[in-house]
C-alpha cells in the first residue's frame, strides 16, 4: 500500500452475510471455503453479518468446525476483528463482526433489537488508518425483515451515529439491510449525508439476493467522507455454494 493514506491511499472494502458459515440450505458446511474466498477479495475492512461466535451442535457434528469462534478464523493473524454477539440461544449466539487490516482503537455493539425473535445490533468501531487525520469510523448493520421495524432501526442508527460519531468524521456504515423496498438510501442521506457506493458510481444498487439469482438489494455499502473509485457484487456458482447471499466491494479513498 502506498504509505500516506491522507493523500491518496485507497481502501477496499467487503460486506457479506455469510449464513452462520453454512451453504444455503445449511446442508454444509462451508467456512474453510469461505475463508479461502474472502482472502481472494483483498479487502482492507470485512463487515460480517450472521456470524457465529459459538454453536455447540454445530461444532460437534461437523469435523472440520474451527475450534476459534467465525470471526477469528477468518480473520487468522493477518487481521484485527471485533465481534458483537447479537442473537443468543442454548446452543450458541451469532452476530456481526469486522475484520481489518488496520487497528480497531475500540468497539461497542448497540442493541437495536424490537423483540426477542429477531436479535439486532450495530457494530461501530473506530479504525485507525495510518496517516488520516481522523479514525475511520464504521458500522456493521444487520436489520429486521419487516419494513416497519427496519424504519425504526434505520432512526436508531442515525440517533446513535449523531450521538457518538463526529459529524466531519469519515465514516462507512455497510452490511445486510434486508431493505427490498429500498427505503434507507433516502433516510441515511437525510440524517446522516451518506451516500450509498454503487448508487453513487452505477446510479442503481446491487443486486445480492438470492446468491443464485441475485435480483434483490438487500446488501449495501454506505459512505461519508469517502469517495468510492469502483464497486462490485461477486455473483456466480462458486459464492452461490457458500452463503444465500453474495458479496459485495467497493473501493473508496478519502475525500
Amino acid at each position: 500500500m502506498p504509505p500516506d493514506a491522507k493523500h491518496g491511499l485507497s481502501l477496499r472494502i467487503a460486506t457479506y452475510n455469510i449464513h452462520k458459515g453454512m451453504s444455503a440450505f445449511n446442508r454444509r458446511h462451508v467456512l474453510p471455503a469461505l475463508k479461502h474466498a474472502l482472502g481472494g477479495l483483498t479487502a482492507d475492512l470485512v463487515f460480517l453479518q450472521e456470524v457465529q461466535g459459538e454453536h455447540k451442535a454445530r461444532s460437534q457434528r461437523h469435523a472440520d468446525w474451527p475450534t476459534l469462534p467465525q470471526h477469528a478464523f477468518l480473520a487468522d493473524e493477518a487481521l484485527h476483528h471485533v465481534y458483537g454477539p447479537n442473537a443468543e440461544y442454548h446452543a450458541g449466539h451469532h452476530g456481526n463482526a469486522l475484520l481489518s487490516r488496520f487497528p480497531i482503537l475500540d468497539w461497542h455493539n448497540q442493541d437495536v433489537s424490537l423483540s426477542r425473535f429477531e436479535r439486532r445490533g450495530l457494530l461501530h468501531s473506530r479504525v485507525d488508518i495510518p496517516d488520516w487525520d481522523k479514525p475511520l469510523h464504521t458500522l456493521c448493520v444487520h436489520l429486521n425483515l419487516r419494513a416497519a421495524d427496519r424504519r425504526k432501526q434505520l432512526a436508531a442508527l442515525a440517533d446513535y451515529a449523531q450521538a457518538n460519531i463526529p459529524a466531519d468524521a469519515p465514516l462507512i456504515v455497510a452490511g445486510d439491510f434486508n431493505d427490498w423496498q429500498q427505503d434507507a438510501c433516502g433516510y441515511l442521506r437525510e440524517a446522516l449525508d451518506l451516500r450509498e457506493a454503487f448508487h453513487s458510481l452505477h446510479g442503481r444498487l446491487a443486486a445480492s439476493f438470492p446468491a443464485r439469482m441475485p435480483l434483490l438489494t438487500l446488501d449495501r455499502i454506505y459512505l461519508r467522507g469517502l469517495d468510492v473509485e469502483h464497486a462490485q457484487a461477486h455473483g456466480g456458482r462458486d459464492w452461490a455454494k457458500l452463503s444465500d447471499h453474495a458479496p459485495l466491494t467497493a473501493t473508496v479513498r478519502r475525500t
